[in-house]
């Protein structure tokens, strides 16, 4: 598996992609599938740049703590810098499969895009399961890889593309089969909401577009595809926008469970 390093190189390019207008609006979806309340103890396993956890400090107030956690210092260092003299919000570096809190101590617990990275699957959803108290809520969401449509003149080189981009994750349809995990792992209520995300400009606005560049680093010298095959890729994908051509659609997964009572 050949995924990638999210260094500072990785996390400063995030942090600029995740400001997009398609990622501010899953971060809105995200958030209202979890309900945070005022004075709730919430977790963001795999918390990237910190938006969640900004955000989310919002919603809970004073009287509540928002904990990210994410085994990359390079993206713990933008989470703190972005929630900087906020003192209910606390972020430790650690694997999401081994989670270093107290059992039954959150609320509600948030894992975005994360999961479809990690091969122990069931160990992470283990350890939310152990640190949210009976009742807590939990929210999961991925994409399910399989569902991309991607306009392209060349449609073998798409494949090959989109193919050699799958290398980067551990399970590119993971959605497939979170709920039966969600189960195993003791979580009820476990419901399931598709969300399309489509494009039809080339614009890092756009969850399609934000990928170009990353695709592009990614699979350039894997698979037999080139540097200048991945830049001829990227390059039809700007002249399709500039033409009024692009398209892109893919459909991202939210799932929302609970513990028992």
């Amino acid at each position: 598996m050949s995924q990638m390093v999210f260094d500072e190189g990785l996390a400063s390019r995030l942090d600029r992609m995740y400001r997009g207008r398609d990622m501010v609006r899953r971060r809105e979806l995200a958030r209202d599938a979890l309900g945070a309340a005022p004075g709730e103890w919430i977790i963001d396993v795999g918390c990237g740049p910190g938006f969640y956890v900004a955000e989310l400090l919002e919603q809970v107030g004073p009287g509540g703590r928002v904990v990210g956690i994410d085994a990359s210092p390079a993206m713990l260092a933008v989470a703190t810098r972005r929630c900087a003299g906020n003192g209910n919000a606390g972020f430790l570096t650690a694997d999401v499969a081994s989670l270093p809190v107290p059992d039954a101590r959150f609320d509600a617990a948030l894992c975005v895009q994360v999961l479809e990275y990690v091969p122990d699957v069931a160990a992470v959803l283990a350890g939310m399961h152990r640190v949210l108290r009976p009742g807590g809520r939990l929210v999961v969401w991925d994409v399910d890889w399989s569902t991309v449509s991607w306009q392209s003149g060349d449609p073998a080189r798409m494949e090959r593309v989109l193919r050699t981009w799958d290398e980067h994750l551990a399970h590119p349809s993971l959605p497939q089969t979170l709920a039966a995990q969600l189960r195993s792992a003791g979580f009820e209520n476990v419901r399931a909401a598709g969300h399309a995300f489509a494009a039809i400009e080339a614009s890092p606005e756009t969850f399609g577009g934000s990928l170009i560049p990353l695709i592009e680093d990614f699979v350039a010298g894997r698979n037999g595809i080139s540097a200048d095959d991945a830049r001829a890729w990227a390059a039809e994908q700007r002249q399709l926008g500039a033409d009024g051509d692009f398209f892109f659609g893919c459909i991202q997964f939210c799932f929302t469970a609970t513990r028992a009572r």
